[in-house]
């Protein structure tokens, strides 16, 4: 899933003199750390970390997959998770050395994609959803708003296969998840014909253009809604009435990594609750850790209630057969 420049590492400044200190290798999705927090741990713990970052799991996954990458910490969304461990990338966690896992929020105690949270720790979530300016448009409980004829030219939908075609899907009543073909060419043929309605395909971009009221309507992660509201008052986000798609992003130990204690100290860290508090703050999006939420503004974009998370799904990673298919029509549906 793309979603989110590579940014400077934010410790370990180039001297003429050797650093000998132990190095922690970090590869994290961009913006998504408080540079203050990688200051203290180097502080605390008296190391320097590499850290740099990516824009998409695949960007990610190119280097882990060599096995040699030279990364200790990734952030996989939770639909990788699975396969990088049958593929042998992921080292399993000692919660021996995490006693601060009881931070998180009970929902991700024991996640369905890893219920024992044996191969990564939750960091961070969001979810897919509609963003809607309700000064100009009537509030939508669905998807359909984002087929609406009087808003031709005014709304956009990510570029994104997993979550354009998943919506698609919702709206036709089908699984996000499906890998029937009928319900997959049938959701081609509804995004085909959304495609004269829309003002384009945008992912986080489209953020500054609902601020200023050029775009009334678009699909977007919750996260880059939560920052839009800020900017505009009128905007309001949707959870689907048809139902959405979540998803985590986990800090996972690379098998290949030869720092597994000094990887582990840095997961524990993420856990405390003043530094998970001031990542999601840095990153605007939604912490997993329940003890950080305290610290924070209950906002209901990025922590919906009861009733609507039950409305939402966590995508399992898909056969790749069943990948491959959707990517196919994913190129066809863009170049129609």
């Amino acid at each position: 899933m793309t979603r989110r420049t590579l940014l400077t590492a934010a410790g370990g400044l180039v001297s003429c003199t050797r650093d000998r200190r132990p190095r922690l290798n970090v590869y994290n999705w961009s913006t998504y750390i408080d540079p203050a927090m990688l200051e203290r741990f180097e502080r605390e713990k008296g190391v320097r970390l590499r850290y740099s970052t990516y824009e998409s799991n695949e960007e990610m996954l190119a280097k882990a997959m060599t096995g040699n990458s030279g990364w200790d910490v990734v952030f996989p969304t939770h639909s990788r998770l699975a396969p990088m461990a049958r593929n042998g990338l992921i080292a399993d966690l000692d919660h021996t050395r995490l006693p601060s896992l009881g931070n998180l929020d009970i929902r991700f105690q024991h996640p369905v994609w890893d219920p024992q949270l044996r191969w990564g720790v939750p960091y961070m979530w969001n979810a897919t959803g509609i963003a809607c300016n309700t000064a100009q448009t009537a509030a939508p409980t669905g998807w359909n708003v984002l087929w609406n004829p009087a808003l031709k030219g005014r709304m956009t939908m990510l570029d994104d296969p997993e979550d354009a075609i998943g919506a698609c899907l919702l709206k036709l009543g089908d699984p996000f998840g499906s890998t029937d073909e009928r319900q997959l060419q049938n959701a081609k043929a509804v995004a085909i014909g959304q495609k004269k309605l829309l003002r384009a395909y945008l992912n986080a971009e489209v953020r500054d253009q609902l601020v200023s009221g050029d775009v009334l309507a678009a699909q977007i992660w919750s996260t880059t809604a939560a920052q839009a509201i800020q900017g505009n008052r009128k905007l309001s986000f949707i959870y689907p009435e048809e139902g959405f798609p979540f998803y985590c992003d986990c800090a996972v130990i690379l098998r290949e990594s030869k720092r597994y204690n000094l990887a582990h100290e840095f997961l524990e860290f993420l856990l405390l609750p003043d530094v998970a508090a001031a990542n999601a703050r840095a990153g605007e999006t939604a912490t997993v850790n329940r003890a950080a939420q305290a610290l924070l503004p209950r906002d209901p974009v990025l922590y919906p209630h009861d009733d609507i998370y039950r409305r939402g799904v966590w995508p399992e990673a898909l056969p790749s057969a069943a990948q491959r298919y959707r990517d196919r029509l994913w190129t066809e549906i863009k170049s129609a």
